[in-house]
């Protein structure tokens, strides 16, 4: 089998998985118990907690733990957009997010008197910076963008987002879960950002959300008054301890982990785009993650091809989703302008740790194969 959906998931790399034995095993206490087994699994959460903080330059408090990137973003908008004793009130976002935070607000807007501002993208999916800066107004709660797409891939300009924000004193939130890893992690840029853990090689089941120190956030959920009284519920300390881990493995050698990937994607495009002429790459002319290669091949349906290479060893993902037997085109490329005919025929390659230039050969070829064969 050929894994090429490290966007989707991550396998868990050793080093996670040695740091989550233990409290699989022996040290099963409860976090809140005031025992010995409690007191050990409380030990595990706040190692875990000061690693996160000293590899993202933050404070500990700031740390808060969650059960994972959507449950992070869904904190980070609806919190932080509800805080203060006004009903309502006004927040910006993108046309492209993931659904973590397109879901959470469009609920704030149809059932929560809160008016939205969706910013457009260019076609090559990069947000409009000109459109932020004049949507800003007193009354606006949040702004919410995300570092990088995990469709396509695309790196927002954070640093002039964050400048526009910071100038017109609105809170800025960015949902990282993709490009944590992979590109420079800069949280002064941001007052929230959202990470989760099976992206970058840890369990599925955690995540966390970076919250600024000095700032308030309305909690989601009700029940405990763990993680400081803003995420309550038992913490899920293996995975806990297992990301920690993770972040700090796929930390040290991310610059030449990614300089390799970049060869691989380039070399996949490279042997695509030769042999298949109506292939067309999406993003193109913006900066995007190494490891993401989000292509078009023109006159096959998503789906179809999905199921090919799923055939013929390779797993891939798409931009559509199928719904009732009917597929949807990306919401992300339909946003980007692209025809409905080109977003329809969309595939997703990303790229991982244990991607191999033999790999990319063999899906290479076997794009080639399909496309002749379907066209």
């Amino acid at each position: 089998m050929i894994y090429l959906d490290y966007n989707a998931t991550t396998p868990l790399c050793d080093k996670a998985r040695e740091a989550m034995l233990p409290y699989l095993g022996r040290h099963f206490g409860n976090p809140s118990s005031v025992h010995a087994a409690g007191r050990e699994a409380r030990a595990a959460i706040d190692d875990a907690r000061d690693k996160l903080a000293a590899l993202l330059r933050v404070k500990p408090h700031e740390i808060i733990f969650t059960g994972g990137g959507t449950e992070s973003c869904n904190l980070a908008v609806l919190g932080l957009a509800r805080r203060g004793s006004c009903r309502g009130g006004h927040l910006i976002s993108a046309k492209s997010e993931h659904h973590a935070v397109l879901n959470a607000v469009e609920h704030l807007e149809k059932h929560e008197s809160f008016e939205v501002t969706w910013l457009n993208v260019s076609s090559d999916g990069i947000v409009d910076i000109d459109q932020l800066a004049k949507s800003i107004r007193p009354e606006t709660r949040l702004v919410s963008i995300m570092a990088a797409n995990n469709e396509t891939g695309v790196i927002q300009p954070m640093r002039e987002v964050s400048q526009i924000c910071r100038e017109r004193a609105a809170l800025l939130h960015s949902d990282m879960v993709q490009s944590f890893g992979k590109i420079e992690t800069d949280l002064s840029l941001v007052d929230a950002a959202s990470f989760a853990a099976h992206k970058f090689y840890g369990s599925k089941g955690a995540g966390f959300l970076f919250l600024r120190s000095g700032l308030s956030i309305q909690p989601i959920m009700f029940g405990g008054a763990h993680e400081n009284e803003r995420r309550p519920g038992t913490e899920n300390v293996p995975a806990i301890a297992g990301m920690a881990a993770a972040a700090e493995w796929t930390s040290r050698d991310r610059e030449e982990e990614q300089q390799r990937e970049a060869k691989l994607h380039d070399e996949l495009w490279t042997r695509i785009s030769q042999n298949v002429p109506d292939a067309k790459q999406n993003g193109a002319n913006a900066p995007r993650l190494a490891n993401t290669l989000n292509i078009s091949l023109l006159g096959v349906d998503s789906e179809t091809l999905l199921i090919a290479l799923d055939l013929e060893g390779v797993c891939a993902s798409s931009g559509s989703a199928c719904m009732v037997g009917s597929v949807v085109a990306s919401h992300v490329l339909l946003a980007m302008g692209l025809q409905i005919e080109r977003a329809r025929s969309a595939v997703r390659f990303s790229l991982g740790k244990w991607t191999t230039a033999e790999e990319i050969k063999a899906t290479g070829d076997a794009v080639q194969k399909i496309v002749k064969r379907l066209q």
